[in-house]
């Protein structure tokens, strides 16, 4: 039996826990909000707060309807929607399958998508809504390949991933040449497929992920209990009534179909789904799910991203360029300390 002391100092450790869990959250959305802002506002021209707010309220504002409404809007909505998609689904991937390399970029999902979507660019001139449907196709079916190759007698987390990252390098490989037969007026439009970029972006291409998102954030949220028992092992899962290969079926194909929309939305932003989760895990603690932190870390680093990628240098670089450049160094510190631990 618990005295009143032990159990007042749990109920204090549990609220105050709780406390830094929405602190975290708020700041972090506070944080996305003003780098949307920031998207609406800088560019050849800055336009005031007001303007922006007059244009979102669909008023005619010379010079800033188009610019904001047309151009900008889409490019936020672009990196907003990504990020998002991209944290969750690289978070449920690396909880689910208990390793940060279990991620959709490592393992090659993404690559599935992007190769996909330059074959028809460059093979069958294909129409963007075609694009757009064969990366969602060429994702689910890149994971389905890596599962089936990957179950053997039984399934193998370690397994799954070296099948993926082999996966990967053959898809990249059939991007490359890909890309050398391509015609020279397709090559901006693979470029984008290759690298990650929101530039081009319209209100027609990112809705069905909006739409996507709308439904499938409440069934992850929903689920998020059962992603941290799967952490755990099978047997405590399972002990503790979570019925574990329905709901790793459910988050499985949930999470493929997100970050397989939202790369046919952006092309592959490099590291998003990597960086994600683990920097949600460190500064949202123990004890609460790490699943929407996640989503907002990954909003927060593809705009913070194509703002650098446009801004700061002298020539504008893609989102994916920079989040490569941010997040490749990590990798290699990451694949280094498993080594260390004997993980890998």
């Amino acid at each position: 039996m618990m005295n009143n002391d032990t159990l007042h100092t749990i109920i204090l450790s549990r609220s105050k826990r709780k406390r830094r869990y929405f602190t975290t959250v708020l700041i972090l959305i506070v944080i996305a909000l003003a780098l949307c802002c920031a998207m609406l506002m800088l560019g050849n021209t800055i336009y005031p707060v007001n303007e922006v707010i007059a244009v979102l309220l669909g008023e005619e504002v010379k010079g800033a309807s188009f610019a904001v409404g047309t151009l900008r809007l889409p490019r936020m909505l672009a990196g907003l929607l990504a990020g998002f998609a991209f944290g969750v689904g690289g978070y449920i991937f690396q909880t689910m399958l208990r390793n940060p390399l279990a991620n959709p970029n490592v393992i090659g999902i993404t690559a599935g998508s992007s190769a996909a979507a330059v074959f028809c660019i460059v093979v069958l001139q294909a129409s963007n809504t075609v694009i757009s449907f064969a990366a969602v196709v060429g994702g689910l079916l890149t994971v389905a390949i890596i599962y089936g190759f990957s179950k053997g007698t039984s399934f193998s987390i370690g397994r799954l991933i070296l099948i993926g990252i082999g996966i990967q390098a053959m898809l990249n490989a059939l991007i490359s040449y890909f890309m050398l037969i391509a015609k020279t007026h397709d090559l901006p439009t693979a470029l984008r497929w290759v690298s990650g970029s929101l530039n081009g972006a319209t209100i027609e291409t990112v809705l069905p992920l909006f739409i996507l998102l709308v439904i499938s954030t409440p069934i992850f949220i929903y689920l998020s209990s059962h992603l941290e028992m799967l952490e755990l092992c099978e047997q405590a899962a399972t002990s503790l009534g979570v019925s574990t290969n329905r709901v790793r079926i459910m988050l499985l194909v949930s999470a493929v179909l997100i970050i397989a929309l939202a790369t046919a939305t952006t092309g592959p932003i490099a590291f998003i789904s990597f960086l994600a989760g683990p920097i949600a895990r460190r500064i949202v603690g123990v004890g609460f799910s790490a699943l929407i932190p996640s989503g907002l870390i990954g909003v927060i680093l593809v705009l913070a991203a194509d703002l650098i990628g446009q801004f700061a240098f002298e020539t504008r670089f893609p989102v994916g360029v920079i989040t490569g450049i941010i997040g490749a160094p990590y990798l290699i510190f990451l694949l280094i300390k498993m080594n260390r631990k004997g993980s890998i």
